[in-house]
C-alpha cells in the first residue's frame, strides 16, 4: 500500500535532515541529488524544515559560476542541546554538545571514593550542572549515560549488580527525577561500539565485535549495522567465557576463571611485571615478547567470538586496546589466524578513551532527533 502524503512528507523530511546533519551544509540541488526527490519536492521540504526552526541558511555556494549563488542549508545547531556522562567505578566524565554534535564543554572528576551513595550522586550531579552552565545552556534536551553493567532490554534500566557501586543506579534515578530531559542509560561497551561504528575504527563495517579491555572485560556485538543486546541484555559478557590458561572456571556470580582473568587490566599489568616492564608504559614500549604474550591471550577470546559470530572484524577497545594500538592489533590478528579458519581483521580503537563519551553523545543526539525531527 502506498504511503499517505503526510507519511511520505515525514519520510522525506527525516531523510533530508539526516543528510544535512551527516553531509551538510547542502544546497537544494545537492539535496535533490542525494535524495533522488524532484526539485519541487525538495523545495517544499526545505521550506517546511525552515518553518519548523530545524534548518536555516548558513551561506552560499557557487560563487565561481555565473548566475545567482545557491543557498546553503544546515541544521540549526542550537535547536537542542545534549549531555553525556561516562560513569566509571570511581569517576565521572561529562560532555555537553549541540545538535550537530559539537562539544561545547566537558569535565571530569573523581566520584565515589568513600562518603556513601548520597554524596557520590550529588557530586556527579553537580559536575553535570556546572558543565551545562559552562556550555551556556539552560538545560539539555536529552542525556545519555554510559555505565558498566547490564541494561534491562525491556525497561532500559541499569540492573543491580553486587560488583558495581550502588551510586551508579541511584545516579540514573536522580537525573531522571531532577532533569526536564529525556535520560537514557546504556552499557559503556555498547556505547563505545556505537561510536566506533559511526565515527571510528568500524565506519566501513556493518558487522564487527568490539572487545572492551579495561578493568573489566566485555564485548559489544554489531551485526547488520545494529547493536545486538541479547535476550537479557547480556550479549558480549565475554569476561565469563571459560578459556584455557586460567585458575579454574567462572561462575554465575563472578568471572574469575574466565577470559577476564587473562585480559583485564590487572592481568596485563601483572604480565608486564613478569617481563620486567613498567605496567604504565609496557603496551606502548614496543617490547615484542610482551606484546606477543598479550596477543596470545587476547586471541583466545577473539577466536571464540569469531567461531560463533563470524563478524569479520574485531576492534580492540578499552585501556589495553588504546595503549597497544596498531602493533598489538596486528599481533592479535596473526595469532587469531592460527586459531580460527574464519578470516577476521583486528583493528585498534580509533577513539580511545573518548569512545564511551562520544557514543553517549550520539545516543543523546538520536533521542533528541526522534523528538524534534518529523
Amino acid at each position: 500500500m502506498a504511503a499517505s502524503p503526510s507519511t511520505a512528507r515525514a519520510i522525506n523530511d527525516r531523510l533530508a535532515l539526516r543528510l544535512l546533519q551527516d553531509e551538510g551544509p547542502l544546497t537544494a540541488t545537492q539535496l535533490k541529488t542525494l535524495t533522488g526527490l524532484s526539485r519541487p519536492t525538495v523545495a517544499d521540504l526545505v521550506e517546511r524544515l525552515r518553518g519548523s526552526g530545524l534548518v536555516h541558511v548558513v551561506g552560499e555556494a557557487g560563487a565561481e559560476r555565473r548566475g545567482p549563488n545557491a543557498k546553503l542549508y544546515g541544521i540549526v545547531a542550537g535547536r537542542a542541546h545534549l549531555a553525556a556522562l561516562d560513569v566509571r567505578t570511581r569517576s565521572v566524565s561529562v560532555a555537553v554538545a549541540d545538535l550537530l554534535g559539537t562539544t561545547l564543554a566537558e569535565a571530569s572528576a573523581p566520584v565515589g571514593d568513600g562518603g556513601g551513595t548520597g554524596p557520590a550522586v550529588e557530586k556527579a550531579v553537580a559536575l553535570l550542572e556546572r558543565t551545562v552552565k559552562e556550555a551556556g545552556v539552560d538545560a539539555p534536551h536529552s542525556v545519555a549515560i554510559g555505565a558498566p553493567g547490564l541494561i534491562e532490554p525491556v525497561t532500559g534500566e541499569l540492573r543491580d549488580s553486587t560488583g558495581l557501586p550502588a551510586w551508579h543506579r541511584r545516579l540514573v534515578a536522580v537525573l531522571q527525577e531532577r532533569l526536564p530531559a529525556r535520560v537514557l542509560v546504556e552499557n559503556e561497551t555498547n556505547l563505545a561500539a556505537l561510536a566506533e561504528l559511526r565515527e571510528g575504527a568500524a565506519r566501513d563495517r556493518e558487522d564487527f565485535v568490539l572487545l572492551w579491555l579495561g578493568q573489566g572485560v566485555g564485548a559489544a556485538v554489531v551485526l547488520d549495522g545494529r547493536l545486538r543486546r541479547g535476550a537479557s541484555g547480556g550479549a558480549g559478557e565475554i569476561g565469563f567465557l571459560p578459556v584455557p590458561g586460567t585458575s579454574g572456571l567462572p561462575s554465575a556470580t563472578g568471572c574469575d576463571g574466565g577470559f577476564h582473568e587473562l585480559a583485564c587490566t590487572a592481568a596485563v599489568e601483572a604480565l608486564a611485571r613478569e617481563h620486567g616492564l613498567d605496567p604504565a608504559t609496557a603496551l606502548a614500549s614496543g617490547h615484542e615478547p610482551f606484546l606477543d604474550a598479550v596477543a596470545r591471550r587476547l586471541a583466545v577470546g577473539a577466536a571464540a567470538v569469531a567461531s560463533v559470530l563470524d563478524p569479520g572484524c574485531v576492534v580492540l577497545g578499552g585501556e589495553t586496546g588504546h595503549s597497544g594500538g596498531a602493533a598489538l592489533a596486528a599481533r592479535v590478528e596473526a595469532e587469531l589466524a592460527a586459531l580460527s579458519p574464519l578470516r577476521t581483521e583486528v583493528r585498534a580503537t580509533a577513539l580511545g578513551d573518548a569512545a564511551v563519551l562520544r557514543g553517549a553523545l550520539l545516543t543523546a543526539r538520536d533521542a533528541a532527533q526522534e523528538d524534534l525531527f518529523p
